[in-house]
């Protein structure tokens, strides 16, 4: 593997805590979208949970990328855990006082309240999705974020790696109490590790209003990190906003910046039929022990992936290498469903976990190298917030449109009809419909933009950014 250059050991540390976190978040996420669809038999119920997830998120982005630039990171990751660690602590007590039938019944307020409470305690986690590339540029020399970028993605596949089985297990064995518990305890763990861990960061960004001259920044020996202050720059002023139209001014002096975080929202809006349909498709085809099992050996192909990209990185053009990998993710999406079989959407599924990685990484890249240091929380923030706008839509769409159009269509309607003689017919064959044609969709779309002048505008940007004078190496 190729060396990373700057400050390494606290970079991996950074990743195993990370790990820690991340590992607990998706578990309890996992686990509810078990729980809730074996609970009530709802695909319904199902794309609701997932559509306000991706509401929270999309509203929630700006708000913490501010929070990352005007704090100390580490700060920021340690407020993250401790708020997921309460609101899971309240949903145990809620889950334990009320009676199991009550979560049967999706209407129900009791199960509603259980699911708000963590989705809460899980966007809690994104704090930490968004002030770990920037630690990234604090922390990694700019030849070598790269492949830092690609051992960030290693630790999303481990994350899913793990979820996965523990939380298919754990839901089969004993609903949300084991799942609550584990959370608590790991959280616990997160917490006391990252306040053990020395994280050297440069000044948090100066606030719109006018700002003090600049004083030498402090020392905070009790939270265990140093803030150094950049030369000449000013302190921040005491007052914190979110400076969302700041934000959008910088994104907009990128050229091609805000055509690329369109596209990744197009994506993300296509996206959320994975998220409102998948795990009712694979339940319809295993149980959940096998299912979340599964899971476990396909997040391997993200781990593959981060780790190739550690060792060989993004190339000269990660801008190409995003909307490439993106074609090829939206064919495997229009190929695997063509059979009701467990083994090609285990094929289709590897593929696509294989290369998010390199998808995640690019875009990474890209923001790093294009987007000053100070403004990097609110745009990778602003760019969460309007890539997760487009999911929920489709999200509350699509989930009673497959319900009461698409399954009805493949089970006794026209589409059973016309085509059920070689694409099959019943229930999951209406999911896999829906799946063919957002692929068809999704490599329409990759292909016109691979030939616009917005791509071919950024392409060029980051290659002017590339050239110029390298950054110095962090300590």
């Amino acid at each position: 593997m190729a060396v990373i250059q700057g400050d390494r050991k606290t970079f991996y540390q950074l990743l195993v805590n990370t790990l820690l976190v991340s590992v607990i978040n998706f578990t309890v996420w996992f686990a509810i979208t078990f729980y809730v669809y074996l609970q009530t038999r709802s695909v319904f119920a199902t794309g609701v949970v997932s559509g306000i997830f991706l509401v929270m998120t999309a509203l929630t982005g700006i708000w913490f990328g501010s929070l990352v630039d005007h704090h100390a990171k580490k700060t920021m990751m340690q407020v993250s855990a401790v708020v997921s660690l309460a609101l899971y602590a309240v949903a145990l007590v809620v889950y334990q006082l009320v009676p199991r039938a009550s979560f049967s019944d999706p209407t129900s307020v009791a199960l509603w309240t259980l699911i708000v409470l963590l989705m809460f305690g899980v966007i809690a986690g994104n704090i930490r999705t968004i002030a770990l590339p920037t630690l990234v540029t604090t922390l990694i020399a700019a030849e070598t974020r790269d492949r830092a970028n690609g051992l960030v993605g290693t630790t999303s596949g481990v994350t899913f790696l793990v979820t996965s089985v523990i939380s298919g297990i754990l839901v089969a064995i004993g609903g949300m109490f084991w799942v609550l518990v584990l959370a608590l305890g790991v959280l616990a763990l997160a917490v006391a590790h990252l306040a053990a861990v020395p994280v050297a960061e440069r000044a948090p960004a100066p606030a719109p209003a006018t700002a003090e001259p600049a004083l030498p920044a402090p020392v905070d020996a009790a939270a265990g990190h140093t803030v150094l202050p950049e030369p000449d720059e000013p302190r921040p002023a005491p007052k914190r906003t979110v400076d969302v139209r700041g934000t959008m001014r910088v994104v907009g002096q990128v050229p091609g910046l805000t055509a690329l975080i369109l596209f990744s929202a197009f994506n993300n809006f296509l996206g959320g039929v994975f998220m409102a349909l998948m795990d009712a498709y694979g339940l319809s085809l295993v149980s959940v022990e096998a299912w979340g099992l599964l899971w476990g050996v396909l997040s391997t192909g993200f781990i593959v992936g981060g780790l190739l990209i550690a060792r060989t990185g993004l190339g000269r053009n990660p801008v190409w290498l995003l909307l490439a990998v993106n074609l090829v993710l939206w064919t495997v999406t229009l190929l695997f469903p063509l059979r009701s079989s467990i083994v090609l959407l285990t094929a289709g599924l590897y593929v696509y976990m294989l290369l998010v990685p390199y998808a995640e990484a690019a875009e990474q890249t890209i923001l790093q190298k294009v987007v000053p240091y100070e403004r990097q929380g609110r745009v990778f923030g602003f760019a969460q917030s309007v890539e997760q706008a487009a999911s929920p839509l489709t999200a509350f769409l699509i989930s009673p449109i497959a319900q009461f159009v698409f399954i009805p269509f493949m089970t006794d309607g026209a589409g059973a009809r016309t085509i059920g003689d070689w694409f099959g017919t019943g229930a999951d064959r209406g999911l896999a419909l829906v799946f063919v044609l957002t692929g068809v969709v999704g490599v329409i779309a990759t292909g016109i933009a691979l030939r616009s002048r917005p791509y071919r505008r950024l392409r060029s940007r980051f290659e002017e950014a590339s050239a110029e004078t390298p950054e110095p190496a962090p300590a």
